[in-house]
């Protein structure tokens, strides 16, 4: 999905800073500059330093909610039947956006619930200060994750919604893209 948005926005005369994870896809319009990270603290500490800059964001990576506490550069060998992982909080990336966010600038994040969804992206929303949310939901046949295609609802501050069908990541992205313009 964030490839299709880049893609869109390029299209429509943005300069884009696509920062991506370990994916395999390519980005295709000149005004797309693309930083690949390899970790989530990685991709924070990029995100980071260049919003300051930008007119704004679209996070839309999903990113681990928790990273383990002691990372091994070796591979862990099969000693004993059981192993335990200790998890901490990953550094949340769209709440720092969130409150690095000036009035001239806009913020839209991403949600993708499997329970109370809606109320969940609501709240989500007003805690890492989106302008509006993109909600997906697992329950939705061939949208999301793995799928060229995808079923959205945004959901805006003012409490208004708008549901759109099903269709391919590129109409999603020039929905999504159509309603930044609306807010800005």
């Amino acid at each position: 999905m964030g490839f299709a948005l880049a893609e869109v926005c390029a299209s429509q005369g943005a300069d884009v800073c696509l920062v991506a994870g370990p994916v395999q896809l390519k980005t295709k319009h000149p005004n797309i500059e693309r930083i690949d990270v390899e970790s989530a603290q990685n991709m924070y500490e990029t995100v980071m330093s260049r919003y300051y800059g930008m007119d704004g964001a679209i996070l839309c990576a999903a990113v681990a909610d928790f990273t383990p506490v002691e990372e091994s550069d070796k591979k862990l060998k099969r000693e004993k039947e059981n192993l335990l992982l200790e998890l901490k909080p990953t550094k949340d990336i769209a709440a720092s956006v969130g409150e690095m966010k000036t009035e001239s600038q806009f913020l839209v994040g991403f949600a993708l619930e499997t329970n109370d969804e809606e109320a969940n992206a609501i709240n989500k929303m007003k805690r890492k200060n989106f302008d509006f949310i993109v909600l997906n939901s697992l329950q939705d046949a061939q949208a999301g994750f793995g799928y060229d295609t995808n079923k959205i609802n945004i959901i805006f501050r003012s409490g208004e919604k708008k549901q759109f069908d099903l269709k391919d990541k590129k109409s999603v992205a020039e929905d999504i893209v159509s309603e930044i313009y609306q807010i800005l």
